[in-house]
């Protein structure tokens, strides 16, 4: 930043002074000639000080140095609707064009009548000046508005670079200063037009309390353009600048309505205005002028969108692109005259807000927050952030406002992030697949399985296995069960297992792959991005919403990572354009693994016993996971169509709080599962989102992630029981007998059907049931020989199934207790007990 030009500390006496000043109004009145020696020798009957007087007029400076002012800095949303502003003096700088030649006139006719005549310092205004200052008391103008623009800037330049000592001269009521006004001003006539000059005033002087440039004034005073202003309002505005505070039309109307007729009269005197605009504008009310507009500033200005407003300002003030130290980037924020064009899109943010504000009330008495956040795959543009709080500094009638932004990182103004509970099982489910397992390989679910620390494998970090004892939730757990029906109802103790088959390192890999990482950024102990340990695997890590969001929109576009961003330019005032955070959007996982993981979530939503079955939107393709954490403290989930991916989690912002034995909004809980809470307001809220979109659907899954390789099954129709069972077991197969079956060209006892029936393809190692023959003579009437089978095998499987929308049994993540010995160690041991 440019430092207002040096300052002489040379004392100066009385008679110097004078003696200067009248060097000056000489070279004012030859021409503006600036070289001292030629008009110094006509100052020397003043007496010995002369020579004094011309070493010191020599010292003084002629280069105005930096003539940059503040600007203020406008963000905006995707579609260019402001969203709000940020200034240390509201100031909008625009062109001389853009203002009405009424409000050039006025200042004119008010403050430098002569202004198009002189040099830059007029001799009968200073000398009339110097008369009254040197016999009284008082300071008394006579400036130009050369000088009056070049005080302005110096003061400007003054507060740009934060030197309080710079400010204090300009504004010193000495003759010194205005000496050194002078000569800057004849330097500035030298390389600037009239023209340029009188374009700096309008736009540095002030024209209200906080307004300064016209525009701005403008806005503020009449809701309108510079370029629109009418001759009394311009003559208001022009009369302010003397003094705004006692001019100020909306606090003093009466003693603006008199200064605001000063301002006419001498327009009129100048002919500038005519008799009849002259009436006009002088029988026009102050008051009835006004159409008072503040300028909003700030986040809390922004509405609905105040979080995601005081995101984007913690992103600029983290940048080094916009300065070196967090200081400067605050300063180029404040003044830099900023143009920040966004990614929110303003029907999602007021969508999201008020569905989480009727979900749970801002003044709900339990306590519980909520947030949504909502990325686009493929971008990683944020379309929607919002929380059940309103944004601002607690106080006595609103103490549950809150500043901390509950879907981002601490280091962009939020908290620690939330254990993910069960959402994190995707990862286990996307490295299982990964590995060429499938969604119907059989794995363990079953209750009080013990997980030794010998049995793990955490290659990248051998120290971290520990003994795990995972819990389901009560009813859940029914033995051994493929990996589908584990994933569509959350079984904790089958991801366990299926962790524990597997490097637990690739299922690090694949969450950081997609963007995954605590919501402190690193683990305090290990330094990673996530903390390492059995329980990782039912989300004993706090992540914000914000992360998972933009993790499953790699799911949704096909195996994509974008970077979640929410800034798609910055300008400044010059136009010259900032590098902001960009999307850096790259294919981290094979689509043929996201496309099975994909078809995996859907069930999750789409099947009735599916845990996130509520969250299903007609028509469309939803996939998505639930997730409850420990003791009931957060619920989550997060789901995507294609085009949209939004994490919604609920539970207490302070800190971990079980949701057990609640009510919430008027309503009581048991137990907070994901079923409950977040289900519904993402379904809610992305029925909305959604709503004229075009109907997409997620690609096809390969058969081999589905179901493995297939086979077969031989056609065996006729054969003896016993050549059959060995010959299907030699070929992989296991074998059942079940009941007969009627089969007119079948021998009695062999073979008379399979099921299933041969060519149809199965899984290697499948159950076939072999039904022998029986002539029509030895059926048995006393029931259907076709009743049993499936259906027993189905009531086997069921048993024991949570209801996603039952009470108390709202899915399936109700998880582990953890090591009962050692409570506080949160998830490590105890923590992440898996969610619904």
């Amino acid at each position: 930043m440019a430092k207002p030009p040096s300052r002489s500390s040379r004392a100066v006496n009385p008679a110097q002074l004078l003696s200067l000043f009248l060097a000056f109004v000489l070279v004012a009145a030859t021409g503006g000639v600036l070289t001292a020696g030629l008009v110094m020798p006509m100052v020397a009957a003043v007496g010995a000080t002369a020579n004094a007087s011309t070493e010191l007029f020599d010292e003084l400076p002629e280069d105005l140095g930096s003539e940059r002012v503040s600007e203020q800095s406008r963000m905006y949303a995707a579609d260019g609707t402001l969203l709000t502003t940020y200034y240390a003096q509201n100031r909008i700088v625009v062109a001389l064009e853009e203002i009405s030649p009424h409000m050039a006139d006025a200042v004119i006719a008010i403050e430098d009548h002569r202004f198009y005549e002189h040099g830059g310092v007029d001799p009968e205004g200073l000398m009339r000046a110097a008369v009254t200052n040197l016999t009284s008391n008082t300071v008394q103008g006579g400036s130009t508005l050369t000088q009056q623009y070049v005080k302005n800037v110096l003061i400007e330049a003054g507060q740009i670079a934060n030197d309080p000592e710079a400010v204090e001269a300009a504004r010193a009521a000495t003759l010194g200063r205005k000496l050194r006004e002078a000569k800057l001003a004849i330097a500035l006539e030298r390389v600037r037009s009239k023209d340029e000059i009188l374009e700096g005033y309008l736009n540095i002087a002030q024209f209200g309390p906080s307004q300064y440039g016209v525009e701005v004034a403008a806005r503020y005073f009449f809701n309108k353009s510079a370029a629109d202003l009418n001759i009394a309002e311009s003559a208001l505005l022009a009369g302010v600048t003397q003094s705004p505070a006692r001019w100020n039309p909306q606090v003093h109307p009466e003693n603006a309505q008199v200064r605001r007729d000063r301002v006419l009269s001498r327009m009129f005197a100048e002919d500038f205005i005519t008799q009849e605009e002259y009436d006009e504008a002088v029988a026009t009310n102050v008051e009835d002028m006004l159409e008072v507009t503040p300028t909003p500033t700030g986040c809390g200005a922004a509405g609905h969108a105040a979080y995601f407003c005081d995101f984007v300002t913690s992103i600029i003030t983290n940048d080094p692109a916009f300065g070196e130290t967090e200081a400067e980037r605050r300063q180029l924020l404040l003044r830099g005259g900023l143009e920040i064009h966004t990614t929110i899109d303003l029907d999602m943010q007021e969508q999201a807000h008020q569905t989480a504000m009727e979900a749970i009330p801002a003044d709900d008495p339990s306590g519980v927050s909520t947030a949504i956040s909502t990325v686009e795959p493929g971008t990683g543009e944020i379309k929607a952030m919002a929380q059940n709080t309103d944004y601002g500094r607690p106080a006595e009638d609103a103490t549950r406002n809150t500043e901390v932004n509950f879907n981002v990182d601490r280091a962009f103004g939020g908290g620690g992030g939330f254990q993910t509970g069960s959402t994190f099982k995707v990862y286990v489910l996307a490295e299982w697949l990964r590995q060429g397992n499938t969604l119907a390989d059989r794995v363990d679910g079953s209750q009080g399985q013990e997980f030794p620390r010998e049995s793990w494998n955490f290659s990248c970090a051998p120290d971290v296995a520990d003994d795990y004892e995972p819990r389901n939730i009560e009813g859940i757990g029914t033995g051994m069960m493929s990996v589908q029906e584990a994933t569509t109802r959350s079984v904790n103790t089958a991801f366990v297992d299926m962790a524990n088959q597997m490097d637990v390192c690739g299922v690090d890999e694949i969450a950081r792959a997609t963007g995954v990482h605590v919501g402190t950024g690193t683990d305090p102990v290990s330094g990673r991005p996530l903390r390492l340990s059995p329980s990782m695997v039912l989300g004993a890590n706090e992540i914000a919403p914000l992360t998972m969001a933009a993790s499953f929109a790699t799911f949704a576009s096909g195996g994509t990572y974008c970077q979640p961003v929410a800034i798609t330019s910055v300008t400044d005032a010059d136009g010259e354009e900032f590098t902001v955070p960009e999307a850096g959007c790259e294919e981290r996982l094979d689509a043929d693994v996201v496309n099975g993981l994909n078809h995996s979530l859907q069930q999750v939503v789409s099947e009735s016993q599916g845990t996130g079955s509520a969250a299903a939107l007609p028509g469309r393709s939803v996939a998505g996971k639930t997730g409850t954490a420990n003791d009931n403290a957060a619920a989550w989930f997060v789901g995507y169509v294609p085009q949209l991916a939004t994490a919604v989690w609920v539970g207490h912002s302070e800190e971990p709080t079980p949701m057990i034995g609640t009510t919430i909004n008027g309503q009581y809980y048991p137990r907070v599962y994901s079923s409950v809470l977040p289900v519904p307001i993402w379904q809610r809220y992305m029925a909305q989102a959604v709503d004229g979109m075009s109907v997409e659907g997620f690609p096809e899954a390969e058969e081999r992630y589905i179901h493995g390789d297939r086979v077969p099954v031989p056609n065996v129709v006729g054969w003896g029981i016993d050549g059959a069972t060995r010959y299907l077991e030699s070929e992989g197969f296991r074998v059942n007998v079940g009941d007969p079956v009627s089969n007119s060209w079948a021998d009695d006892g062999d073979v008379g059907a399979t099921e299933p029936i041969s060519g149809t393809q199965v899984q290697p190692g499948s159950t076939i049931t072999l039904r022998p023959s029986q002539s029509a003579s030895n059926e048995d009437d006393s029931g259907d020989e076709d009743s049993g089978g499936g259906d027993n095998e189905a009531g086997s499987r069921g048993g024991g199934n949570a209801d996603a929308s039952g009470p108390g049994n709202s899915g399936s993540d109700r998880g582990n207790n953890g090591d009962e010995s050692d409570p506080g160690e949160r998830g490590n041991r105890g923590g992440g007990r898996g969610g619904d």
